[in-house]
C-alpha cells in the first residue's frame, strides 16, 4: 500500500505541470501535502496524516482551511504586540478564516447579483477552495493562487501568510472567488480576470463591509476568553469616500491604464491611485442599466475568449457598441465624479506637475517589427500629427475635460495656461468655447479639421509650451514663485 501511495504521489506531481499558477513563489512540504488531498484524495485521506496541523471546513463545505504547525510563541510574527495592535493588519486562524471566507463570498455575490439580496444563495459548486496558512515572516508577503482542473470541476489553493493587510487579504479572496465563478462551466482553460475587476470589487467590499467579513484573531485576554474591540460608525455610508480622498490629488487613470497596470500600481505603491480608479470604474459599471447582469455575463464568458477584453465587449455591447464608446463614457464619468468635489487649491509645484501629466500621452511603441512594445510619453502635437481622427478623439477629448477640471484647482499662473490649452483643444475638436464643457459630450463624430486649423492648433500648442517652460523655470525649489 505504501509503494502504491508513492506511485500515486509521483503521478500527482507530474500532473502539477498542468496547473495554472498566479505569482508562484515556490512550494513547502506543507503546501504539497495540502495539494495531495486534492490530487489523489483516496490515498491521501487514508494514508497521509498532518501532525500538529488543524484542518477546518467551512459551513458550506466550499472552503477547506489548513493551519500550519504552531511555532513557539516567541517566534510568531502574529504574537508581537505591535502586530496585535495594528488595526490595518489581519491575523488569520483556521476557524475564523473559514467563517470569513463564507462572508466574503456572500458579500461578493450580493454585489454581482443585487436583485437576489435576502434570498437563499445557490449551492456551492463541486470544486473546492483550499486556504493554506503559513507563518508570516514579514507583513508584506505575497499571496499565491493556484488553480487545477479535475474531472467536472476546478479546485484552487490559496497560500496565505497568517499576518497580512486587510487590503491584500480581501484582494486575494476576491480574486480566487471571481476565478471560481468564471470557471464553473470552463472546459480546457482557466479564465483571465481583469485586474481592475479584482481591485475594484475588493475595494468596494473593503469600503462597505470589512467589519463584518474580516475576522482577525482576538487582541488580548481580559480576565477570561480573548476579546477584540471594533469601533464602527455609519452615517449615510459613502462607499467611494476613500477613492474620493485619493483622487482629489491624483489624476484618475484612463481605461487603457486600468487595463495594463504596473507592479507598483498593483501593490499600492502609487498612493492607491490604481485601486481608487478601479473602484470608481467598477462602481460606475454596476450603476449602468443591467450593469450587474452584464458583469456576471462577462465572468461566465471569460473562459471562451483568449483575452478578457473580448468578453467585456460581448457582455456590455448594449452599453458600449464599439470599443471606443467605453473610453468616451469613462472620460465623462470620472470628470463628473471629481467635479462634484474639486478639493483645495494646488501649490505651484503640484500645479506644474499636474499640468505636465495632463499634457503628456502614454503610448506603446516598437523599435522593430519583432520587438516587444515599450511605453513612451508623447505630446499632444504628436497625437495631432500622427494619429487618425478616431484615435485623436479618444485621446484629446478626455484631455479637454481633464484641463477643464484641473483649472479649478490650479495656482494662478498655471490656471491661465490651463484655460488657454483647453480653449485650443476645444476649437480643434469643434466644441467651440462654450462654458462648462466638462459634463457634456460631442454628439457628432469627430472628423479631422482642415490643414489650416491643424497647423494653427499646433502653433498655439507650441507657443503655450514655451510659456509654460518659462513659468516653470521661475518656480523656486521650494515650490514658490520668485
Amino acid at each position: 500500500m505504501i509503494r502504491k501511495l508513492h506511485d500515486g504521489i509521483d503521478a500527482g506531481l507530474r500532473r502539477l505541470v498542468g496547473l495554472t499558477i498566479w505569482r508562484f513563489n515556490g512550494w513547502t512540504a506543507q503546501n504539497l501535502l495540502v495539494l495531495c488531498l486534492a490530487v489523489f484524495p483516496p490515498y491521501a485521506r487514508a494514508q497521509i496524516s498532518l501532525p500538529d496541523t488543524s484542518i477546518v471546513r467551512s459551513v458550506s463545505g466550499h472552503f477547506i482551511v489548513t493551519g500550519p504547525p504552531s511555532p513557539p510563541v516567541g517566534l510568531r510574527l502574529a504574537a508581537r504586540p505591535e502586530i496585535a495592535t495594528n488595526a490595518d493588519l489581519v491575523r488569520l486562524e483556521p476557524a475564523l478564516l473559514a467563517v470569513s471566507a463564507e462572508r466574503v463570498k456572500e458579500s461578493l455575490e450580493r454585489e454581482l447579483n443585487p436583485e437576489q439580496r435576502g434570498l437563499e444563495l445557490p449551492a456551492p459548486p463541486p470544486g473546492k477552495i483550499f486556504l493554506a496558512l503559513h507563518p508570516a515572516q514579514t507583513t508584506d508577503e505575497s499571496v499565491t493562487i493556484v488553480s487545477r482542473q479535475s474531472p467536472g470541476s476546478w479546485d484552487y489553493q490559496v497560500q496565505l501568510p497568517d499576518v497580512l493587510s486587510r487590503t491584500r487579504y480581501l484582494r486575494a479572496m476576491t480574486g480566487v472567488l471571481l476565478l471560481e465563478l468564471a470557471n464553473r462551466d470552463a472546459r480546457g482553460r482557466s479564465a483571465e480576470i481583469p485586474p481592475w475587476l479584482t481591485d475594484g470589487l475588493s475595494q468596494e467590499l473593503l469600503a462597505t463591509a470589512w467589519q463584518e467579513i474580516i475576522l482577525s484573531s482576538p487582541n488580548k485576554a481580559a480576565k477570561g476568553p480573548p476579546v477584540s474591540r471594533t469601533i464602527k460608525t455609519a452615517r449615510g455610508l459613502d462607499a467611494l469616500a476613500g477613492a474620493r480622498r485619493v483622487l482629489r490629488d491624483h489624476a484618475v487613470l484612463t481605461f487603457e491604464q486600468l487595463n495594463w497596470p504596473t507592479d507598483a500600481q498593483l501593490t499600492g505603491a502609487d498612493s492607491g491611485v490604481y485601486r481608487a480608479s478601479a473602484q470608481l470604474f467598477v462602481n460606475e459599471l454596476l450603476d449602468l442599466k443591467n450593469g450587474p447582469a452584464h458583469l456576471r455575463a462577462m465572468l461566465e464568458t471569460l473562459p471562451k475568449f483568449y483575452n478578457w477584453q473580448m468578453a467585456f465587449q460581448s457582455a456590455f455591447r448594449e452599453n458600449f457598441p464599439r470599443p471606443l464608446d467605453v473610453e468616451k463614457w469613462w472620460a465623462v464619468q470620472f470628470v463628473s465624479f471629481v467635479a462634484r468635489d474639486p478639493g483645495p487649491a494646488w501649490t505651484l509645484a503640484v500645479s506644474r506637475d499636474k499640468l505636465d501629466e495632463i499634457l503628456s500621452v502614454s503610448v506603446e511603441m516598437r523599435t522593430a517589427s519583432n520587438a516587444l512594445p515599450a511605453r513612451a510619453e508623447i505630446s499632444l502635437q504628436a497625437v495631432i500629427r500622427n494619429f487618425d481622427g478616431a484615435r485623436q478623439a479618444a485621446i484629446l477629448q478626455p484631455k479637454l475635460y481633464a484641463l477643464e477640471l484641473a483649472q479649478l484647482r490650479m495656482a494662478r499662473p498655471f490656471a491661465v495656461l490651463t484655460d488657454e490649452y483647453r480653449r485650443a483643444l476645444a476649437i480643434y475638436l469643434g466644441t467651440g468655447q462654450r462654458p462648462s464643457p466638462v459634463l457634456r459630450w460631442v454628439k457628432h463624430p469627430f472628423t479631422s479639421p482642415s490643414k489650416a486649423i491643424m497647423n494653427d492648433t499646433l502653433s498655439k500648442l507650441d507657443a503655450l509650451d514655451a510659456r509654460r517652460r518659462a513659468v516653470e523655470s521661475a518656480i523656486k525649489p521650494g515650490g514658490t514663485s520668485p
